[in-house]
């Protein structure tokens, strides 16, 4: 592993560029970005579309590395991670929630979530913690439906509950909000902080969102693929 001395940061970017080619021409998702997110920080990461936030995310979240530059995770530098090193990551520190929920429609809630735990873990011990979990979002009474059977808000308190599944250091949350309606995006930000109050994660949310951005402790606007303001709650 290459690692360096990171001064507490949990994520250090360093003139990081994303290119990538649409046809024939190139494309600038990333530009130069210099960033740094320290532990238990909540971020709000903010711009039209095209602006380069879920570029952002996604180098994050270690699903994809830059161009140039260096994204440092805890000192390990994803950029040059081989790729056993980044799914470890992915799998044991990172937890993830989207847009689309992305559950397994032939599995209940509670098997959303449990799927998402170590193999090592045994049957009983994962059916266990997905309860715990699904509780923990006000849904244990909703743990052997479908997805089909619950609400879109449903849907994402379970997809909550899944990322939350391997008790990550960082949660990574694209438009988590934007496939609801307001009382429950409302609903499901009111999750995320009180996550952020009651533990030590670190929570990132990519979103287009006022009512979201808002209840960040920071945010950070992009817009042509560059961070154009980073600015902390007063």
């Amino acid at each position: 592993m290459s690692e360096v001395e990171t001064a507490g940061n949990l994520y250090e970017l360093r003139d990081v560029e994303r290119r990538y080619l649409k046809g024939s021409a190139e494309v600038r998702a990333l530009a130069g970005v210099d960033l740094t997110i320290r532990p238990g920080e909540f971020i709000t990461i903010e711009g039209p579309s095209g602006s380069g936030k879920s570029t952002l995310l996604q180098l994050l979240g270690a699903l994809d590395t830059p161009t140039t530059g260096s994204v440092f995770f805890d000192g390990e530098d994803l950029s040059r991670a081989k790729e056993a090193v980044l799914t470890d990551i992915r799998g044991t520190r990172i937890g993830f929630i989207f847009q689309q929920f992305n559950l397994i429609p032939t599995l209940s809630a509670a098997e959303n979530v449990a799927i998402a735990m170590p193999a090592r873990m045994s049957k009983a011990d994962k059916q266990t913690r997905a309860l715990e979990l699904l509780t923990s979002v006000g849904l244990e009474p909703r743990a052997a439906h479908l997805p089909t059977r619950l609400s879109g808000g449903e849907q994402q308190r379970v997809a909550i509950a899944r990322a939350l599944a391997n008790q990550p250091e960082v949660i990574v949350a694209d438009e988590p909000t934007g496939n609801l309606d307001s009382k429950n995006a409302a609903d499901v930000m009111s999750l995320l902080v009180g996550l952020r109050k009651d533990t030590e994660v670190t929570i990132i949310v990519a979103t287009h969102d006022e009512e979201v951005a808002k209840e960040a402790g920071r945010r950070i606007k992009m817009r042509d693929g560059a961070v154009v303001s980073d600015t902390k709650a007063a």
